[in-house]
């Protein structure tokens, strides 16, 4: 049907007119401002880019980029008179902008708010792990609280008896001030972790408050303090903690075998953090740092599986988006990572899932590929990298109900994910050689 209107909190964009409105009263908006408003809400959650931005906003004209930051800032101010305190317009780095907490209808009343039903709760504890703030005086620390994050998700995710949203999902909400009612919602989970990171010399301090998202009710808070040399066990303190909360009855010989540390060495590390927040980011410029970072790592523990595993996935990111440069050295190289990752990650689901599915995607070797998936998928059952990882491999193994299980679960597992349209993208492709073409 079509969409005369499409509302986000207390706010009415009508689609037709441009109009704005907040509960019912006209709201005054910028031309431009309005046009930028205008074309997120006509993309109904989906990210558009920069490009795209510039081309129907200022059509014909050749504008600076900063443009458009002016506008979205000013765009922002407006919408923030909101009652929510939410952010409507999220910053996808690397790939543009998205309105966010919308619906629309042909018919719908004036001053109602988003009320569509998100994802249904599972049938076991489920929490989302949202990110931390960076309590640190220097704001490029940000990546190391991210990557805290990033780890807690990771080490509840091997837990078989809880449901943990995935990274992309959870992180959409980074720097925004959230409900955690709707994130309960919009995600499809019962609990919701927030906290803190401050790293302060050799003293790292995380914070966290678990909130039951279906009442607003705090379960409890605390503080995790230790060195630095020790953010490992700090994080499995965290861990353990929030398993206590939710699922009490988990035996702790699972609590025990869900432990890994990954490195020795905190320069090691360090460097592998800063690698995971550069390679989120899915640009060409990202993909370099990241490249970089990782191999740093691997300078300061030559041992580290997971480095060696996401470098790996550096060249099948490369490979997939036409940025290799000398494609038989690459091949190499992807090879060599990979094998590494298989070697030294035997207990490592990150490092084997990310080899493994560059040795599929640039190496050309499926069936070995698949092979480090599955044990991937055996350490960690609910990662939702192994399962995407796994999906597209499975297709082109011509394993496609296999393929679709593993992605439908990944769309599960990160509901609201800014990348849902590379999940979709193998789905479609699933499908297509399934001769499903409807």
């Amino acid at each position: 049907m079509d969409r005369d209107e499409v509302s986000f909190g207390q706010f009415r964009l009508d689609l037709r007119e441009r109009t704005l409105t907040l509960d019912g009263v006209p709201v005054q908006l910028g031309s431009r401002a309005r046009d930028l408003l205008w074309v997120l809400a006509s993309a109904m959650g989906e990210v558009v880019s920069k490009d795209e931005l510039m081309t129907r906003v200022w059509p014909g004209l050749v504008v600076e980029e900063n443009n458009i930051q002016v506008h979205i800032s000013a765009l922002r101010k407006t919408l923030d008179k909101g009652k929510s305190g939410q952010s409507y317009v999220v910053t996808v780095p690397g790939r543009g902008y998205r309105l966010v907490g919308q619906h629309s209808s042909p018919t719908a009343t004036m001053g109602s708010t988003d009320t569509r039903p998100g994802p249904a709760l599972p049938h076991k504890p489920s929490i989302a792990v949202l990110p931390f703030l960076s309590m640190s005086d220097d704001p490029e620390q940000q990546y190391f609280a991210d990557g805290v994050v990033e780890e807690i998700i990771t080490a509840l995710s091997r837990f078989s008896s809880l449901f943990v949203i995935a990274r992309n999902s959870s992180f959409t909400y980074n720097g925004r001030s959230v409900d955690v009612k709707q994130v309960g919602r919009d995600l499809g989970v019962r609990y919701v972790l927030e906290g803190s990171v401050r790293r302060d010399g050799h003293r790292v301090r995380i914070t966290g408050q678990l909130i039951d998202a279906s009442t607003g009710a705090h379960l409890w808070a605390d503080r995790f303090d230790g060195e630095l040399e020790d953010i490992f066990g700090v994080q499995d303190r965290v861990t353990a903690s929030v398993v206590g909360a939710i699922a009490p009855k988990l035996e702790q010989a699972e609590i025990k075998r869900t432990k890994r540390k990954p490195t020795e060495s905190l320069d090691a590390y360090d460097y592998f953090l800063r690698g995971m927040a550069s390679f989120h980011q899915w640009t060409r410029e990202a993909n370099n740092e990241a490249l970089r970072s990782f191999y740093r790592a691997i300078e300061f523990d030559s041992d580290f599986a997971s480095a060696y595993g996401m470098a790996a996935w550096c060249y099948a990111q490369r490979k997939t988006n036409g940025w290799m440069i000398d494609r038989q050295q690459e091949i190499a190289e992807t090879a060599r990572l990979a094998g590494r990752a298989a070697e030294l990650g035997k207990d490592d689901a990150v490092a084997l899932s990310s080899g493994g599915f560059a040795r599929a995607r640039v190496v050309g070797d499926l069936a070995a590929g698949a092979a480090l998936i599955d044990q991937a998928l055996a350490l960690n059952p609910n990662l939702a990298q192994a399962l995407y990882c796994s999906g597209f491999v499975r297709c082109w193994l011509g394993e496609l109900e296999l393929a679709l299980e593993h992605l439908r679960h990944v769309m599960r597992l990160s509901p609201i994910d800014p990348l849902m349209f590379m999940t979709q993208s193998g789905t479609a492709l699933a499908h297509f050689l399934a001769g499903r073409y409807d």
